[in-house]
């Protein structure tokens, strides 16, 4: 007897809806669909970046021409405004001052910074929170809120307009910025690599200066680079200390700016202004050479697989 055999087929998953139009476009490819809201903030970034841009047009313009009337740009442009600002501001004397005042800040800070950071991930102790949260006040609190008082003590010292003050109120809120930039990271080292190098008999100054130092130096050039560009820009305390020679690149731009007169004053700030900016393209360039943030990222979590 023969029997009659129903082949069965498994149901089809169901398929999701296809948007009318997404057929027709290639794979990967989106819709340029977006909602008001998206397209305010392209908009609001836009208007930014031209508004930045213009700023920074002006600047170069009015740098490299003659005075000018009825037109839009000057009929000669010349480098001669950034040769007279050279001469009569000593712009070498000031960036030599400003580089020196940059690199002192940021050894020191480093120095300090990064054991105390790891003595605040590492280990516990006393009032630990509190001693943290004074370490974050110079960072928090307006410059010149405690600038007053720290060059009322650098004037009582003697060291008033000096090369030495300048480094040394700069210290104040870059050592805490360090502390804030290390800790975490050197949280995120597995503490198991410092055990183990411990137990085959290594001493502290080992452990730090042959394991924990390679891989603390992404870490440590990000605090670097932002220490760099705090002091290169910091104006209040160095302002409030500072002295013509020991006068830092933003200071000497103040005061070029507020002694001048006169109608050929402006190209002169504007030359300084543009060294200033082309100075500091310069640092953070050469800075980013040796250290990016997808390099920050792959140390930390290869020590944490460690």
């Amino acid at each position: 007897m023969a029997t009659d055999t129903l082949t069965s087929t498994p149901p089809r998953a169901a398929r999701p809806p296809v948007r009318k139009g997404a057929a027709s476009r290639p794979p990967g490819q989106r819709a340029l669909v977006a909602s008001p809201t998206t397209w305010f903030v392209w908009f609001a970034v836009a208007v930014f970046f031209v508004l930045l841009l213009g700023i920074l047009t002006s600047v170069v313009v009015d740098s490299l021409g003659k005075s000018w009337f009825g037109s839009w740009l000057p009929e000669v442009f010349t480098f001669s405004w950034y040769a007279a600002a050279w001469e009569r501001f000593g712009m070498a004397h000031v960036i030599g001052v400003t580089l020196l005042v940059a690199v002192s800040v940021i050894v020191v800070s480093v120095l300090v910074g990064v054991p105390a950071a790891y003595m605040l991930a590492r280990r516990s102790f006393p009032f630990k929170r509190t001693i943290s949260l004074l370490f974050l006040l110079p960072v928090l609190m307006p410059p010149i809120t405690y600038g007053i008082p720290l060059a009322t003590v650098m004037y009582n010292m003697g060291l008033g307009r000096t090369l030495l003050a300048v480094i040394l109120v700069n210290l104040v809120p870059s050592v805490p910025f360090v502390i804030m930039t290390m800790t975490p990271f050197i949280e995120q080292i597995n503490p198991s690599i410092e055990n183990a190098a411990r137990m085959s008999g290594a001493t502290m100054r080992t452990v730090f200066t042959r394991i924990l130092a390679p891989l603390l130096v992404p870490g440590i050039l990000a605090a670097a680079v932002l220490v760099l560009v705090r002091t290169v820009g910091m104006f209040e305390l160095t302002f409030l200390v500072s002295g013509p020679q020991s006068d830092t690149l933003v200071v000497a731009i103040y005061r070029a700016m507020t002694a001048a007169g006169g109608g050929e004053s402006r190209p002169l700030i504007s030359s300084m202004a543009v060294v200033y900016t082309v100075t500091m393209m310069i640092i953070l360039v050469i800075a980013l050479r040796f250290i990016s943030p997808t390099q920050l990222v792959a140390r930390v979590k290869e020590s944490r697989e460690d």
